[in-house]
């Protein structure tokens, strides 16, 4: 699909969840969601979203903007974070770091199994194969694409490489990116 904007995007989206008579949906981590709303409009015409990525999960939670696009839980403190899960999931109180992540991934696992659509971004896509590249650190966009009958990924025309060679290019560039935006946004603080 070819969308021209944010709005034509969304509309696209939500077709497909139309199309498929989905009800459940899970997101691994995709700005450009963040960018063109998403998440509203899907809960607007009923879908349950759910957010995988641990810190956007959180932030989702607390009914938030990320607060950063690498670390988008980054402001918030193990207490915060444990008072939230008990409000929200009912788990019981806890400031060990492993513990809170064992609570959100118990409940993001069943998500994922009930998931009817999946929605991804996609670091690049490979124009002459159709391939999409996808970097992650918590197996959460993995999960996201492969277990859910139905994916979606969303990604801006910039991230379209023309070959596969061209990825050996591309992401060495990653990491750099990612840490180097977080620098600077560290930095203004």
């Amino acid at each position: 699909h070819w969308a021209g904007n944010g709005a034509e995007a969304v509309e696209t989206i939500l077709a497909i969840c139309r199309e498929k008579g989905a009800k459940k949906i899970i997101k691994s981590k995709c700005m450009t969601t963040e960018e063109i709303h998403l998440n509203p409009a899907l809960e607007k015409e009923g879908y349950e979203v759910v957010e995988s990525d641990l810190g956007e999960f959180i932030v989702q939670l607390r009914s938030e903007e990320p607060f950063h696009f690498v670390f988008p839980a980054m402001h918030l403190k193990r207490d915060t974070i444990s008072d939230i899960f008990q409000e929200k999931l009912g788990s019981e109180p806890s400031d060990d770091p492993e513990e809170l992540t064992l609570i959100a991934r118990n409940l993001l696992r069943r998500k994922y199994c009930e998931a009817d659509i999946g929605i991804s971004g996609a670091n690049f896509a490979v124009a002459d194969t159709g391939m999409i590249s996808i970097t992650e650190n918590e197996g959460n966009a993995r999960l996201t694409t492969s277990l859910p009958d139905v994916h979606i990924a969303l990604l801006g025309i910039e991230k379209v490489v023309p070959k596969l060679e061209d990825l050996s290019v591309m992401l060495p560039m990653l990491g750099t990116a990612g840490t180097g935006q977080w620098l600077t946004a560290y930095n203004s603080m």
